[in-house]
C-alpha cells in the first residue's frame, strides 16, 4: 500500500505503555489504606505500592523503530476510511459520518466495553465508538496466522471501522435486540452475518482506496483475502482450538465467507449489496 507521505488521522488516542487503570487510584487509594491500618497492616505499603504503578504509568513509552512505523501506518489507514466513509455517507444519504477514535495500547486497556487484554486482538467498543488495537497483532498476523503484508493490517483496520458503520446505522443496535430473544445457537449465526458485513464493508473501503484514492500496490487484494482466510472460524478451531470444526460455534463465519464477503464490496463498490441478513446464502 502506498501510505507514505500521506495525511494520518487526528482521531488516534496512544495509550501504549499506560496498561489497565490502576485499581483505586487517587481517593480510593486513601481509602484503602485507612482498612488496612484498622486491620493491622502497614498502609504505608499501600501507598508506596500505588506510588510505584502510578509512576510507571507515566513513564514515557519509547516504540521500536517499526512498531512507530506500524503505528502511522494504522493512522494513514484510518484516515483513509474517513475520506472514504464521509464520502458514502453524504452519497448515500446517511447524513454526517461520525469519524470513530483508534486507541493504541499495549498488553491490556480499559475501554466502556470492559477490560480486554493484547490476546483479545483488535476490537471495536460501539459504547465508546473506539477502536483498540495492540500493535503487536501486526506481527502475529505474519507469525501465528501466517498473514504477511501491510494491507492484511489494513484489512484489520478497516474491518473494525466496518463495526463503527453498523453502529452509526443502528445496525448493531438491532443485532442486540436479536441476540437477547434468541438462543445462543441463534445469537452466534447473527454475529456471524455482522462480522461478514463488517467484511463487505472493508472490501468496500479497498475499492475506493484502489479506483479513486490509487493507493493500492499489486498484490495489496491479495493480502487482504489471505488474512480474512487466516482468521476464518473453521480454521481457527482446527489449528487453534480443538481441531474439530463446530458450525454452530461459528461468531465470525468460514474462512470461505469472509473472503467472498469482502471481495464482493471491493468487486461491487456498492454498498447495497452488503445485507448479510437477507442473504439466502452466507
Amino acid at each position: 500500500m502506498r501510505w507514505q507521505g500521506r495525511r494520518g488521522s487526528s482521531n488516534v488516542e496512544d495509550r501504549r505503555g499506560r496498561g489497565g487503570k490502576v485499581v483505586g487510584g487517587g481517593i480510593g487509594v486513601l481509602v484503602l489504606a485507612v482498612v488496612v491500618y484498622f486491620l493491622g497492616g502497614d498502609p504505608q505499603q499501600v501507598l508506596q505500592q500505588a506510588g510505584s504503578m502510578q509512576q510507571q504509568q507515566t513513564t514515557e513509552y519509547v516504540p521500536s523503530q517499526a512498531e512507530q512505523e506500524a503505528a502511522e501506518f494504522v493512522s494513514v489507514v484510518l484516515a483513509e476510511t474517513e475520506d472514504f466513509w464521509k464520502r458514502e455517507f453524504q452519497q448515500s444519504g446517511y447524513g454526517n459520518y461520525i469519524e470513530p477514535t483508534l486507541v493504541l495500547f499495549t498488553d491490556n486497556v480499559e475501554s466502556d466495553c470492559g477490560g480486554a487484554s493484547a490476546a483479545t486482538g483488535p476490537f471495536y467498543c460501539p459504547l465508546d465508538q473506539k477502536i483498540y488495537i495492540d500493535l503487536s497483532f501486526y506481527d502475529e498476523l505474519h507469525s501465528k496466522f501466517g498473514a504477511p503484508g501491510d494491507f492484511a493490517m489494513a484489512y484489520v483496520v478497516a474491518h473494525e471501522v466496518g463495526h463503527h458503520v453498523q453502529t452509526l446505522l443502528k445496525i448493531s443496535e438491532k443485532v442486540r435486540a436479536l441476540k437477547e430473544r434468541g438462543t445462543q445457537v441463534q445469537a452466534n449465526k447473527l454475529s456471524v452475518m455482522q462480522e461478514l458485513q463488517a467484511d463487505f464493508f472493508a472490501g468496500l473501503w479497498a475499492h475506493y482506496a484502489e479506483r479513486y484514492a490509487n493507493i493500492l500496490d499489486a498484490g495489496d487484494i491479495e493480502e487482504a483475502l489471505n488474512a480474512a482466510n487466516a482468521i476464518g472460524d473453521d480454521r481457527l478451531q482446527r489449528e487453534f482450538g480443538s481441531g474439530r470444526v463446530v458450525p454452530d460455534a461459528f461468531t465470525h463465519g468460514t474462512s470461505e465467507q469472509r473472503m467472498r464477503w469482502f471481495k464482493k464490496g471491493y468487486v461491487t463498490g456498492d454498498i447495497n449489496q452488503g445485507d448479510t441478513f437477507g442473504a439466502t446464502d452466507l
